[in-house]
């Protein structure tokens, strides 16, 4: 541990005697090496990346993957075993595309998933730390494609930029700094890094947010203004800051239109060569501030994590002077703890050392050592791709991608929709009763715990679920062409209540869905009581 946080002291408190200390935020350090002409020099500024962000993002995407892992294996049986809610024969049958992969689906039982999750973990851990940064990569990045593919129904758009940010990361230097592999390298000339991954990762980062409000074309968005208020009517994601929000009806159109717009326009700041520090900085710090507020309101998972994630690998050079001439004293005082309290250890104590015989080539900046023109223009043609994908939705069908060349992206999961809300937002809301019939006639909500069955609307909607998982995977159980999916889940909820001896037996289930619509002007149509699916042991 000593050896991963050591590189972070002695880059922190002055920059590489080859990089010039900037005066004020955007303006220009050292000129970079190379013959480039001033005129490609001073275009490249938006896109060149600090390697001390990359580390920044690197350890936050691990950390996501851990907590990830940590919900998902509460619900380890439920959502990945044949003993769950999408059984392997059903995923194949129903809900498999033939270009994915999946190590997840090489067995049903729950023994073989908790070992693919440990595996996970320990990568996850090892990425953490920066130990052979591009194996754990490369390790993380395939488990967790695989993991998403073993159950579509319950993926959220997080899972795309999770996935995205790991993808990226193979290519990029973000184990150079601050990791383990760094104190077997001398400290870099720059922390400055440019390369056709570093624009791709900016260009990505950038289509989130366009491609987010290009989706968004709905009058409540473009013109009424009312988007938020439909949201924050959804009681299945309204959390309790969007409650003190809600009535607040002209305050809510007007941050309807702040956040069409700032979506739309505010990723421009990424490409503009002037002042660069500054336009990034700027658009680093309203981001952080937005998905705050999306957090706070509305229920949306590891969403704002991971996007949290990803604006710290755009934290520009002065800022990162800035933070580390703060936390260098911090760090060095723990690590000098750390050294004491190893040094007290016995020997039998210490932790041991992993050798690996066989180690991934690397360049000097953390890369693979391909040759350079051919590297850079595989990735400029899948930045091409990822490109177009993303105009699925926005431009008319015949300039789309079309579905032929589709199958790179299932493959690699490179495939991603950035739709939240859109293009406008759902107005169907509601809650779930699991009414249960015992044998002596009694109804019992499963959902509850048991308790007597009631048509009253909850207090809290949100909380009825047990995480985001559970909440998508009831979104889209809803759906009528999801109607196959019903039964399963209706017949894993009785086997799982017989399980338990002290509860009664049951003799019928049915899932009841109490639907509302929401109107304009806080009116609300229902709820009307929908029987989705009925089942008996």
């Amino acid at each position: 541990m000593a050896a991963l946080i050591r590189p972070f002291v002695e880059h922190s408190g002055q920059l590489p005697s080859a990089e010039v200390a900037p005066s004020a935020l955007g303006r220009a350090e050292a000129a970079p090496p190379g013959g480039l002409p001033r005129l490609g020099r001073w275009l490249r500024r938006p896109f060149e990346l600090d390697l001390r962000a990359l580390a920044l993002m690197r350890m936050a995407v691990a950390a996501i993957v851990l907590v990830d892992l940590a919900i998902r294996s509460t619900d380890l049986e439920a959502h990945y075993t044949n003993l769950g809610v999408l059984p392997l024969h059903v995923l194949f049958e129903r809900a498999w595309n033939p270009y994915q992969f999946s190590l997840h689906t090489s067995s049903g039982l729950w023994e073989a998933q908790a070992l693919l999750f440990a595996l996970a973990a320990a990568l996850a851990a090892g990425l953490l730390l920066g130990w052979r940064t591009r194996l754990m990569t490369l390790g993380s990045w395939l488990l967790l494609v695989s993991l998403q593919n073993r159950n579509p129904l319950i993926a959220q758009g997080g899972d795309d930029l999770l996935r995205m940010l790991l993808f990226w990361g193979m290519f990029l230097p973000w184990g150079r700094v601050w990791s383990r592999d760094a104190s077997r390298q001398p400290p870099p000339v720059s922390y400055r890094h440019f390369s056709v991954a570093s624009l791709a990762f900016v260009v990505q980062i950038a289509l989130v947010y366009i491609c987010t409000a290009l989706l968004k074309n709905a009058p409540e968005w473009t013109t009424e203004g009312t988007a938020i208020y439909y949201a924050l009517s959804l009681d299945q994601v309204l959390m309790p800051a969007g409650r003190l929000l809600y009535p607040h009806y002209e305050l809510m159109r007007t941050l309807t239109h702040i956040t069409y717009h700032l979506e739309l326009l505010l990723p421009a700041l990424l490409f503009i060569p002037v002042f660069p520090a500054w336009c990034r900085l700027t658009f680093v710090l309203v981001l952080f501030g937005f998905h705050l507020g999306i957090s706070l309101t509305l229920f949306v998972g590891l969403f704002f994590l991971i996007s949290f994630a990803a604006l710290l690998g755009l934290l520009p050079t002065p800022a990162l002077d800035w933070l580390s001439a703060r936390l260098a004293p911090a760090v060095t005082r723990a690590v000098s703890r750390l050294a004491a309290w190893r040094q007290q250890l016995p020997p039998w104590q210490l932790p041991l050392r992993l050798q690996v015989r066989a180690e991934w080539r690397t360049s000097p900046a953390g890369g693979f050592r391909l040759l350079p023109a051919l590297r850079d223009t595989v990735l400029a043609v899948l930045l091409a791709y990822i490109v177009w994908w993303n105009l699925d939705g926005i431009v008319t069908p015949r300039y789309a991608m079309q579905p032929p060349l589709r199958w790179f992206g299932y493959l690699f999961r490179t495939d991603q929709h950035w739709g939240m809300f859109a293009p406008a937002v759902f107005k169907d809301d509601g809650w779930y009763i699991l009414e249960g019939r015992t044998r002596d006639g009694r109804w019992l909500d499963l959902y509850r715990g048991g308790r007597p069955v009631t048509y009253a609307k909850p207090a809290s909607v949100m909380a009825l679920h047990k995480n985001d998982r559970w909440r998508k995977y009831s979104e889209n159980y809803l759906f009528v062409e999801n109607e196959w999916m019903r039964a399963y889940y209706c017949n894993y909820l009785l086997r799982v209540w017989h399980e338990n001896p002290a509860h009664p037996p049951l003799e019928q289930l049915d899932v009841v869905y109490m639907k509302e619509v929401s109107l304009p002007n806080y009116r609300v149509q229902g709820p009307t009581r929908e029987v989705l699916c009925g089942c008996r042991p």
